[in-house]
């Protein structure tokens, strides 16, 4: 049973001391889940239009604000098993926007420049989970809120299929369309919690049940790119995104060119056709009688939807059933779709200047995805050069949510990020529930059999896969040693302090494959246990400690490629 603490009470948060206007309110104590259970010991924030029990709803609108008297579906079961509700967090008014500055409350920044906009409408739930202040949290989606949030803060946003989680006790944006979203620093996590938060509801007349596929997308896998790109003149985020897109082909994807305009045509009827209504639907009995009470510009969008009439719906409706029939056409050429999160970063006062046009820019990418009924997830690439985050999200059809975690997990952990704006590497790779695996060994390499490298094809002709970028624990030595055709490594673990970390590759291979893949490691090299940085261990290339005498130490370098990279400059 949920223990739900009577003396709880929410507590205002000044904007100054809580990261500006990230939270509506902190509870003291905490909301305290069960004493045992899969999300124990986890702390967990929601965005202010989703109830938990005794404690004001806003929707950053204070004439709106009621107080429940039960949770909404997702935030009891979170509480059932283990996980701890820290409050209420900041939103876009009414969770009408993609940028985090609509909020009487005050805007909420980017996690890394506070100039910035933190992206919406779970603009809040982004950022205390990009700064470590909770370990996961609760978004909406409806246009993107779940998935360009995360996007501009380095962190993941997983949007799941429609009906997936219950949106009952969730304040509708546009019903038919809504998903409650999960902000995770790791794929890991929001798997985890969206594999606690599922479930059919069948007081949630949304709610689904949905089979997932349990397969992981094969090396091979076709990855869908717009034909026609926009980034609205951001050249960091057009070099960022080439450099995704090279970071797939890594991970065994084959990119294909697709038409992108029946994605693009769907989209435009989110805001631009009678499909607006339910959005004044949701609230239409506040909004008639308190209108003056709502901000611009989320007055004029809601109110927009008071002037359509029902066959103007239907026309919309019909409308959008046709470009849902032409991008049908398009799955047939790829089996995942990647777009950037977000095309550009705003500054805040850039959004304040041009809310409505920059706003639309926002939602470049994301608006047709519950329009059309597929699954997203939202993952960091890159920090770009101006030290803002650039993210890509990877959509498929519904019920493919444990196959796009999968394979955003291990393009994650290839970035070699680190969590959120945290400065913290990432953990090990975890199994993502619902993917049936065969059994593999993880095996780290140094050298020749990196990505790019002469001996690749080794791991890559044994179907093997990267799972992740890293480092080594502080505790190796690294050596070229000379004479080896093509060029290796050598990797010898010293006594504390003597070392330094080095950059490996982890793979994963398929174990029938591991012992002829082992019979080609050629002496002074062998296959022994690496420590990672992380605290994890893994298999992985070492050296024999007689082949080292004379060979030129390179653990200055701090991997294979920049040593290499190092002789070809010259």
């Amino acid at each position: 049973m949920v223990r739900l603490p009577v003396s709880a009470r929410p507590v205002a948060t000044a904007c100054a001391a809580e990261g500006a206007c990230a939270w509506i309110s902190r509870y003291e104590p905490p909301l305290q889940g069960t004493a045992a259970g899969p999300l124990s010991g986890l702390r967990f924030a929601v965005k202010d239009n989703i109830d938990a029990a005794g404690q004001r709803t806003t929707a950053a609108c204070e004439a709106f604000a009621y107080t429940p008297a039960a949770h909404a579906t997702v935030v009891h079961r979170l509480l059932s098993v283990g996980a701890s509700l820290l409050g209420k967090t900041n939103l876009d008014q009414f969770a009408c926007g993609l940028n985090g500055t609509r909020s009487p409350w005050g805007a909420v920044p980017n996690a890394f420049n506070a100039s910035y906009v933190s992206g919406g409408s779970s603009s809040g739930s982004a950022y205390v989970v990009a700064t470590g202040q909770v370990d996961f949290a609760l978004g909406t989606d409806t246009a993107g809120s779940g998935r360009v949030p995360a996007g501009l803060n380095n962190i993941v946003g997983l949007k799941p299929s429609r009906g997936l989680i219950s949106t009952r006790g969730v304040l509708p944006a546009a019903q038919s369309v809504d998903c409650v979203s999960i902000f995770a620093r790791t794929v890991g996590l929001a798997a985890r919690v969206l594999e606690a938060a599922r479930g059919y509801d069948a007081q949630d007349p949304y709610s689904r049940e949905l089979a997932l596929a349990t397969q992981a997308l094969a090396p091979g896998f076709r990855y869908g790119v717009p034909n026609r790109l926009e980034f609205f003149g951001d050249a960091q985020a057009e070099a960022a995104f080439m450099q995704a897109r090279a970071q797939l082909r890594e991970l065994g994807g084959v990119e294909v060119i697709i038409d992108f305009e029946p994605f693009a045509q769907a989209a435009t009827l989110l805001y631009e056709s009678a499909l607006v209504a339910e959005r004044y639907a949701a609230i239409r009995t506040f909004f008639d009688t308190h209108e003056s009470e709502v901000m611009e510009p989320v007055r004029s969008i809601i109110g927009k939807g008071k002037a359509y009439s029902a066959a103007d719906l239907y026309e919309a409706q019909t409308q959008l059933r046709a470009y849902g029939q032409r991008a049908a056409q398009v799955w047939k050429s790829m089996d995942v779709l990647c777009v950037p999160t977000a095309p550009t970063h705003y500054t805040i006062a850039q959004m304040q200047a041009d809310p409505v046009v920059l706003n639309r820019n926002l939602g470049a990418y994301t608006n047709f995805v519950n329009l059309l009924d597929y699954a997203a997830l939202s993952v960091p690439s890159s920090i770009r050069p101006d030290g803002l985050p650039f993210g890509i999200t990877l959509i498929a059809a519904a019920g493919s949510d444990w196959q796009l975690a999968e394979l955003g997990q291990r393009y994650h952990h290839a970035t070699g990020l680190t969590q959120g704006a945290t400065g913290e590497p990432l953990p090990a790779p975890r199994p993502i529930p619902g993917i049936a695996t065969e059994a593999t060994v993880r095996v780290a390499v140094v050298g020749a059999h990196l990505t790019g490298m002469p001996l690749n094809p080794q791991l890559t002709d044994r179907g093997a896969q990267l799972v992740a970028r890293t480092t080594t624990a502080p505790h190796y030595r690294f050596y070229a040693l000379p004479g080896t055709v093509p060029p290796k490594p050598g990797l010898q673990r010293v006594g504390q302090g003597q070392g330094a970390r080095i950059v490996v590759e982890i793979w994963e291979l398929p174990l029938e494959q591991y012992g002829s893949f082992v019979a080609l490691v050629p002496a002074p090299l062998c296959i022994g246990t690496l420590a990672l940085d992380d605290g994890s261990s893994v298999q992985g290339f070492l050296c024999e400690a007689q082949a080292l005498q004379g060979a030129q130490d390179i653990t200055a370098y701090g991997g294979w490629l920049a040593y290499i990279d190092s002789l070809r400059k010259g």
